[in-house]
């Protein structure tokens, strides 16, 4: 049985939109919870000389975060206030007689300073130090949608080739390397999207079960195949002869080119790391996410009891925190054991995990202490193997690709795009189709015979355009915790796009380049990407 565990980064473009509370603080918090001790963990496992073919998600727009030469001053200030939170805490607890508390507060300024230490010894950051572990074959790096567009939703069909094609181009210019994979954003899927995923170059993606079980199956050679006659149809229903399952990978038909892979995420083994009341992270040891101490933004509790309030939580023992994670790991590789044995024989051969990489280390602090005893106990046994996702379907299959039909849905709340449309966000919609049409039709009419002057505000155009289409506006909205700055920020690129465009199709070339020039300084990112704008015109005709 094959094990492929993938994590999907992501984050919106926070940089030069203030720090504290949703701006680059939000960056750097990841960084220094997920992103650095993740890379510590690889490091320490290459040292082991174990293997961890992990296959990690990168979206285009954390990538450029990552890369940006403005983010080593921002972590370095988010470390030197946290640091100073340390000093404070402890002094406050000293005359507060809460002594007992201090030694956490050593615990976190150790760990801040030598992941502050090991990111200024990493040679080209953290996109060279993942590229690193991915030449070298260890990881598998995955590429996404160029600012997590909700791919569904976009009114154009151009707007859907820019997101892939672009996100496959900056993938290949910051890491070096070609992405087979593609994480759709919020795992969100409608009928025909196989196709600018084949346009764009990206060979498979990952999906959640029910859109799966939902599908309908097509059989080994897929359903056209059946009706040429190329093979005798089986009298049985297709879904009994080749039933659903999660355990194995499906393959769609485009229209054109080659069939594309679908991973299907397997649930149990998801529900254990992912939920906090049925799950490991609900464990009393654990770190509490939720109780922090204000200013500074320590968090010093651990659960103690899920169903406690924050007045109950007792103190945190990073001792027995690691302890635990050791046992969870130790229970997870028994879980995929029974899996593989229950599936193995029903011609599974796949167990596919996929989750946000953010929980591990922000949401569920000791999850990375988890991956890390998680792949040392697997490579002690030999009856799972973990593999990458391209490791896998590379790997050929006795019974030959089985195709299927997927039904539309996400990874979110009902499993469908509810999340992301409804009676709050409406007005989103409302507002982005009809800057999508006039972008598109304008650049359709102008882009082939444009003069130079205009070219930096259509890039920057672009970039407001890409920038307001991000997934995240429409989830925050949705669930309420920070409504006024994803409102304000989908406003603001909406503004933005709205107003380079007026220049635009004014001719006032002067007041379009000094728009791009305002805009930029807040919104740099994707450094070119006219090439691509004109690749999804041409691919719309």
């Amino acid at each position: 049985m094959d094990f492929v565990l993938a994590l999907h980064s992501h984050l919106p473009w926070v940089l030069h939109h203030g720090r504290w509370p949703h701006g680059s603080d939000w960056l750097c918090e990841a960084a220094m919870d997920t992103y650095l001790p993740l890379l510590d963990v690889l490091e320490r496992l290459e040292a082991e000389r174990r293997p961890i073919p992990l296959t990690i998600g990168v979206t285009p727009v954390l990538a450029n975060q990552l890369a940006h030469p403005d983010l080593a001053a921002e972590l370095d200030a988010f470390i030197a206030q946290r640091l100073e939170a340390c000093d404070e805490a402890a002094r406050d607890f000293e005359a507060s007689g809460e002594t007992h508390l201090i030694p956490l507060t050593q615990f976190w300024r150790c760990r801040l300073q030598r992941l502050q230490t090991l990111f200024h010894a990493l040679d080209g950051g953290l996109i060279g130090a993942l590229t690193r572990q991915a030449r070298e074959g260890r990881i598998e790096l995955l590429s996404s949608a160029a600012t997590h567009g909700f791919l569904p939703l976009l009114r154009r069909p151009e707007s859907v080739q820019l997101q892939l094609r672009l996100g496959r181009r900056e993938h290949r210019r910051l890491f070096g390397l070609e992405a087979s994979g593609c994480w759709l954003p919020e795992c969100a899927y409608r009928e025909g999207l196989e196709q600018p995923l084949r346009d764009a170059g990206f060979d498979f993606f990952f999906v959640d079960a029910h859109m799966a079980r939902a599908g309908r199956s097509l059989g080994l050679y897929g359903e056209r195949d059946f009706v040429d006659g190329m093979r005798e149809p089986d009298e049985r229903p297709l879904d009994a002869v080749y039933p659903r399952s999660p355990y194995r990978a499906y393959y769609l038909r485009p229209r054109r080119g080659a069939p594309v892979a679908v991973l299907v995420r397997e649930q149990e083994t998801t529900l254990r790391v992912w939920s906090r009341h049925q799950g490991y992270p609900g464990d009393s040891g654990y770190l509490e996410f939720h109780k922090i101490r204000w200013p500074g933004g320590l968090k010093l509790w651990r659960v103690t009891d899920p169903n406690i309030d924050l007045g109950g939580k007792q103190p945190y023992d990073c001792n027995v925190a690691r302890a635990r994670a050791w046992k969870h790991a130790g229970n997870y590789v028994e879980l995929l054991h029974s899996l593989g044995g229950m599936a193995g024989p029903l011609g599974g051969d796949l167990i596919a995990t996929p989750f946000d990489t953010e929980l591990f280390g922000h949401w569920w602090f000791e999850g990375l202490d988890f991956l890390h005893d998680l792949y040392r106990g697997l490579a002690e046994q030999d009856l799972v193997r973990p593999i990458t996702a391209s490791g896998h379907l590379s790997g050929g299959r006795a019974g030959g690709r089985q195709f299927i039909q997927l039904a539309e849905g996400s990874w979110g709340a009902n499993g469908d795009f509810s999340k992301w449309l409804n009676p709050e966000t409406q007005w989103t919609w409302d507002r982005l189709g009809p800057l999508e049409d006039r972008f598109w039709d304008l650049a359709r009419a102008q882009l082939p015979a444009c003069p130079p002057a205009r070219l930096p505000a259509w890039e920057q155009a672009t970039r407001e355009l890409l920038l307001a289409q991000a997934s995240d506006w429409q989830f925050i909205i949705s669930t309420g915790a920070a409504t006024d700055y994803a409102e304000q920020r989908f406003r603001g690129h909406c503004d933005g796009l709205s107003a380079l465009l007026t220049a635009i199709e004014r001719g006032d070339d002067e007041s379009a380049g000094r728009l791009a020039h305002e805009y930029r300084k807040a919104d740099d990112c994707f450094p070119d990407p006219l090439g691509v704008v004109r690749e999804a015109l041409a691919a719309g005709n």
